[in-house]
């Protein structure tokens, strides 16, 4: 079961349940940038990017990129950048950047993301085995 989080709120993940959700914060990452992937090849085919619908595009692009942050909180993550979330471990944050597939780096709260670290492979496993969840 998926628990939706209220903004503000914050909530810890073991890897085993931030796994879990991912395919959901996939699927909802993957549609919304392809959308946006659209958008913007709709910006630069117009010949001038400041006309009014060339904005039009760009709001619209501002919008989707808000509503998946939105998203991102209400399932518990922290987005931190375009198609980038973090997940609260309670020491540090679980890290995933669209595409990957899976969550295989954390960082500690203090590091962004060029200080995320592979999560050990005995982690990884114990994340997957049906004991640990």
């Amino acid at each position: 079961m998926i628990e939706i989080v209220g903004h503000q709120k914050t909530r810890t993940f073991t890897l085993s349940e931030a796994q879990n959700l991912l395919p959901l914060v996939y699927r909802v990452t993957e549609d919304v940038s392809k959308k946006v992937k659209y958008l913007v090849a709709c910006v630069e085919a117009l010949p001038d990017k400041k006309c009014a619908r060339a904005l039009e595009f760009q709001d619209e692009i501002n919008q989707l990129i808000s509503q998946w942050q939105n998203k991102m909180e209400r399932l518990g993550g922290r987005p931190k950048g375009l198609w980038l979330a973090d997940f609260d471990n309670g020491q540090g944050y679980y890290c995933w950047k669209f595409p990957e597939t899976e969550i295989s780096y954390f960082h500690g709260y203090q590091d962004g993301f060029t200080g995320r670290k592979m999560i050990p492979e005995k982690d990884l496993n114990n994340a997957y085995s049906p004991s640990s969840n």
